[in-house]
Order: C-alpha cells, then sequence, then structure tokens
C-alpha cells in the first residue's frame, strides 16, 4: 500500500500522479475503517480527499500555511502530515481532536470548530507575512455552507480591498459537476490563470493607463468589457466585482486538474484569487453520497450496510421535533427557525408539516436570531432552535435585539453541557453564564422527555417575554413518550424528587441521574438526600429552595456547565446570606476549556461523576 509509505509530505511529493490516485482511494478506505469504528465528522472528510493531497503536494507545508474553515473535514490533512497511526485515536480520550489543533503539528496553522472563520484569519495571517517582509502563501479552504455567514463576507470586503496576496478555495460540495460547462470552464481557467495572459494582462493594463487624457476611460472600459465577457461563461462575477480574481469550477476530485491550476494561481503573486472547486459529500462511500446529512457527524455503523449501532430511542432533539411539529398542526402562529442544522435540531419533521412555517437560514445565528424577534414583534411564535455552542455566536442579538425589547421567542438551545468527542469547540458550557445574565430571559431545563415536552407547551403560550429551554444531547430518560400526555407546566417552582435530611443536592437536566448515583453511594453511610430537580434556572423558585436548605444539614449545587457564573453561584448570589454556609460547594466544570473524550470520561477527569462527589461531600461533611 502506497498510503503505509506516507510518513509525511515529503513522502508524499515523490509520488507520481498515477499513484496520488492510488493514494486517493487508500486514505478513504483508512478514514472509513477508523470511523465506521468510533464515529466522526464522515461526509465532509470523504469529500475533500484528492483536494487536501493537491493542496500538500504543490505548495510548501507548512511553511505555506492552510486554513481550514470548520475544520471538521481535516481527517485526510492530519493523516497525510504525519499522523496516520495517531488517526486511529481522533475524537477520543486524550487522543487526536477531530478538528485542527495547533498543539497537535505545526501543520495545523489555528484551533478551529465554528464557521466562517477562515477568510477572517487568512486576511489577518496575510497581513503578518507582509508586514514581516515574509513571502509564504497563505490559503483558505471554506465550504459553500460556511459563506453563508455574515462573518465570511465582512472578511471578503477586507480582502477585496487591501488585495494582500491570498488564495481562497471556495469548496462547493452542493452542486453536481456538468461535464460541458467543466470542459470550457476549464478551458477559460488555464488562460486566464496562464503566466502569459497574466503577463499581457498587467502590461496592457499599465500601457493603456497611460494613454493622455484618455488612457483612465479605455482602462475602465476594457475593465468592465472583460469582467462582463468573463461572467457570462463563468460563475464568479460577485467575487471579481470585490476585487477578488475568480478561476473554476474545477472537478475536485480530478488530482490532475487540481494540481494543474494551483500550480498556475501559485505563480500569481498579485492580490487575493479564489479557486472554485466542486466536490460531493461522502465522495467513495455510496450511503454517505446518498445521504451526507446523515453521515456528516455520525457514531459508529456498520462499514457494509451503513446502518448505525447507536441506540435508537428519542433523543432530545427528536422529542423537540416532534413535539414542535405537534403544536405546529393547531397553531397556525407557530414559526421555526434554525441554522442550517434541521436534522440535528430535530426539525425536519417540522418542515415536512409546515414547510411554510420553517426557515433555514443558513450558517447564521446573529441573523435567526434577529428574524426571530421581528415575527415575535408581528405577533408570531417563533422557535429558534440552535445548538448552545453556536448560540455564542449571537450573543449581542440576545440582548439588543431580543432582551432590551423583550420579544417573547422561544429558544431551544441543543447539545447543552459537554458533548464529547468534538472538544472545547462544541462543548455548551456558557449557556448559563450568558442567559440568566440577560434581563427578561426565562430559562428552563428539563431532565426527561416528557418535561422537555411539557416546557415547549409551556412556551407555545408564553407571551411575556423570551423564553430558553436548554438540554443535553443524547437519549431522553423518555420510555413511554407520547406528546398527547402534556402536563402543564408552571415555571419558577423546584421539583423534590427524594427526601432526606441530612444533604440536600440542588440539580437539573442530565445531572439528575448523577444525584441519584450520589444518593445511593451516601444512603450505604447512612446518609439521606434530598433531591431536587431546579427545572427553572431563572426565575429560581428562592423561597422553595431555602426551605429545602432549612431543613437539611447541608447541601450541594451541581451543574453540567461552568461553575463561574453558573446555577450554582447564582443560587449562592440569591438566598438569604446566612443560609449561604450550608452549601459545601458548587459542582460542575472549571474555569478552563475542557477537551474532548466521552461524557463520562470527562465528568470523572473533572470530579463531577457520582464517585468523585460522594467522596468530596464525606469528606466536607466530616
Amino acid at each position: 500500500m502506497i498510503l503505509e509509505r506516507i510518513n509525511g509530505i515529503r513522502d508524499l511529493r515523490k509520488l507520481s500522479i498515477d499513484e496520488l490516485n492510488t493514494l486517493a482511494g487508500e486514505v478513504r478506505e483508512y478514514i472509513l475503517d477508523v470511523i465506521s469504528g468510533i464515529g466522526g465528522h464522515l461526509a465532509s472528510s470523504l469529500g475533500v480527499v484528492e483536494l487536501s493531497i493537491a493542496l500538500h503536494y504543490v505548495f510548501n507545508t507548512p511553511r505555506d500555511k492552510i486554513i481550514w474553515d470548520v475544520g471538521h473535514q481535516c481527517y485526510a490533512h492530519k493523516i497525510l502530515t504525519g499522523r496516520r497511526e495517531a488517526f486511529r485515536t481522533i475524537r477520543q480520550y486524550k487522543g487526536l481532536s477531530g478538528f485542527p489543533k495547533i498543539c497537535e503539528s505545526e501543520f495545523d496553522t489555528f484551533d478551529v470548530g465554528h464557521s466562517s472563520t477562515s477568510l477572517s484569519l487568512a486576511c489577518g495571517m496575510a497581513i503578518g507575512r507582509d508586514l514581516d517582509k515574509k513571502s509564504h502563501k497563505v490559503i483558505a479552504v471554506i465550504g459553500d455552507g460556511s459563506l453563508t455567514g455574515g462573518m465570511a463576507f465582512e472578511a471578503l470586503n477586507q480582502i477585496g480591498h487591501l488585495q494582500n496576496d491570498i488564495i481562497i478555495i471556495l469548496n462547493d460540495n452542493e452542486h453536481s459537476i456538468s461535464q460541458n460547462v467543466g470542459a470550457l470552464s476549464m478551458y477559460l481557467t488555464r488562460i486566464i490563470s496562464g503566466t502569459m495572459y497574466n503577463r499581457i494582462r498587467r502590461k496592457s493594463m499599465e500601457i493603456v493607463k497611460r494613454i493622455p487624457k484618455v488612457g483612465t476611460i479605455i482602462f475602465q472600459l476594457l475593465y468592465r468589457f472583460f469582467g462582463s465577457f468573463k461572467s457570462m461563461i463563468v460563475p464568479g462575477q460577485l467575487f471579481e466585482d470585490m476585487g477578488i480574481r475568480y478561476f473554476g469550477p474545477i472537478n475536485g476530485h480530478d488530482i490532475a486538474q487540481l494540481l494543474e491550476i494551483f500550480e498556475r494561481v501559485k505563480r500569481i503573486n498579485q492580490g487575493p484569487k479564489i479557486i472554485h472547486v466542486l466536490t460531493k459529500k461522502g465522495k467513495g462511500y455510496l450511503p454517505a453520497e446518498m445521504k451526507p446529512v446523515q453521515f456528516h457527524g455520525i457514531g459508529p455503523f456498520d462499514k457494509a450496510t451503513g446502518i448505525s449501532r447507536e441506540n435508537k430511542s428519542l433523543s432530545y432533539s427528536e422529542i423537540a421535533g416532534r413535539t414542535l411539529a405537534h403544536l405546529a398542526d393547531t397553531d397556525a402562529k407557530i414559526v421555526a427557525v434554525t441554522a442550517a442544522m434541521k436534522q440535528g435540531t430535530g426539525l425536519f419533521e417540522f418542515e415536512n408539516r409546515s414547510p411554510e412555517r420553517f426557515f433555514d437560514v443558513g450558517i447564521a445565528e446573529q441573523h435567526a436570531v434577529t428574524f426571530a424577534g421581528a415575527l415575535a414583534a408581528c405577533g408570531f411564535k417563533p422557535f429558534v432552535s440552535i445548538y448552545s455552542t453556536f448560540l455564542q455566536r449571537a450573543v449581542d442579538q440576545l440582548i439588543h435585539d431580543i432582551g432590551i425589547m423583550n420579544l417573547p421567542i422561544k429558544l431551544l438551545i441543543d447539545r447543552a453541557g459537554v458533548v464529547g468527542q468534538d472538544g472545547e469547540t462544541h462543548h455548551g458550557l456558557f449557556d448559563i453564564a450568558i442567559l440568566k445574565n440577560i434581563p427578561n430571559f426565562v430559562l428552563l431545563a428539563p431532565s426527561s422527555g416528557e418535561e422537555l415536552r411539557d416546557m415547549i407547551f409551556f412556551a407555545s403560550r408564553y407571551d411575556r417575554g423570551p423564553v430558553a429551554i436548554r438540554y443535553p444531547r443524547g437519549n431522553a430518560d423518555s420510555k413511554n413518550f407520547r406528546i398527547g400526555d402534556y402536563r402543564k407546566f408552571r415555571p419558577g417552582k423546584i421539583k423534590r424528587l427524594t427526601a432526606g435530611g441530612d444533604l440536600a443536592i440542588f440539580t437539573f437536566g442530565d445531572m439528575v441521574s448523577v444525584a441519584f448515583q450520589i444518593r445511593d453511594k451516601l444512603l450505604e453511610k447512612r446518609i439521606r438526600t434530598t433531591i431536587v430537580n431546579l427545572l427553572t434556572i431563572k426565575p429560581l423558585d428562592v423561597k422553595g429552595i431555602e426551605r429545602v436548605i432549612g431543613g437539611t444539614g447541608c447541601c450541594i449545587t451541581l451543574e453540567n456547565g461552568i461553575i463561574s457564573g453558573g446555577a450554582g453561584e447564582y443560587i449562592l448570589s440569591s438566598i438569604a446570606a446566612p443560609l449561604r454556609k450550608n452549601i459545601l460547594f458548587c459542582a460542575g466544570f472549571p474555569d478552563r476549556f475542557i477537551p474532548h473524550g466521552t461524557g463520562s470520561e470527562l465528568f470523572k477527569e473533572f470530579g463531577v461523576d457520582a464517585d468523585s462527589l460522594a467522596r468530596r461531600i464525606l469528606k466536607q461533611m466530616k
């Protein structure tokens, strides 16, 4: 196998084009073997195998800087850059990250995980290079989905204005490759990227501009003529109008074409360039090609059939989606909004049943929140479903466009708490600390699918301000879930789950199950525990909490979020001062970024598992 000989980029650059094509197939097979066993971002990584090979073959990496947008498509990049064997540990506890990490390799230019950042990074790195009088290349790889993010357009605006030498690879995986258009486009691209063409173009424009009186006018006419002619055949006029030269589209699975255009564009040292590359998500694996959304981020699956090996019980996301679709059937004012995550957030059923009231705004969380605010101002009931980690991108909108006007939008905050193998960029640990500090917000946290259903029913009828419901990733504790069994939910009231006079545990969400494990361990030491499910983080049931504290010797708070600014600290600051000494400690995650690993591994490492907490409680109670 050729892949076994690739221990680094130097080995890659010794191969012929035929060998590179063989290598692409072997890399795909290796990615499939590993990810089918442990899960990961499959479809996007399979789609950029040839692109990854060509980039490292042509450009002098790591001196030349490749910046991956989002970074979930970096698997081939990692395999080719000296991490072939370590790739077997990807996304595993203390193994390789599923995203580029500068601490892992000099080939990883920047830590990434959220979309639409690569162009801003490339712009900054190009300016830094030029200020340092260096000459390496800066290459940003951005997908057509990431290009919908506003931050990408902000960066394009500056890139076009500054005119620094930057190469942008637009990885377009949403269009099929037409042979006729592709052939003509490739022919034109060969011409306009050629050394002779660019030398003549530059010299001609310089000569025309020197013609007395009319030179500038003729230059502008010629520039417009060439632009208009090109725009009739090549679909890149938007970029040309922004001052960024366009090349393509190119077949992203043809290594020979990729090598040729990269070599040509590399020699053009003036101004920013964009190369439009067409790829197919899931390339080379039929189940992923047929269902790229399902195979975007997937758990372990049977490689032969593509069938998932994971438990098929209902997830919180599915329950949220089904409940909302059910409510929309009888309430024409309910609208669903998501930011390019309809599958992950469970809203595909809502789209099927009420398509005219479903809006996928693309990777644009800021717009999603403000758009929902306007809908609320018009009398509608917008439910905005966004992962906790991505909601961070819309903090100003939550304050400025929602909170200040007290608009009754409804936030469904999916993937709250640690989410496992995706690590620092994807854990949802900050939503409580953010939202509890915004006036007018109601913040709820269910511990089961039934509670989530009831809270969504409540939110659909609540019109006095914004409501946010946070819930974890994964399966819900809902054995016999039925939408029709809705129970009336009343916010701002705690729920006692057990009674015991020695210790109280105040918790919510997925940590309720951990509290029960702690109770069982303490019972072995004859310590009786009261478990309190907060249900509502804001507004707190302060009187109810104070009554429980007054009736027990001591208590702790427990949450799947950061301690600093979290629910535990909120309780401490809200209860009467004399009762504060009864709180032994607030349990949660510390003031640091949490690495990747399974939930149980991370709970244990940071002392938020039942064994660690029971020992800590016993030590402090003594």
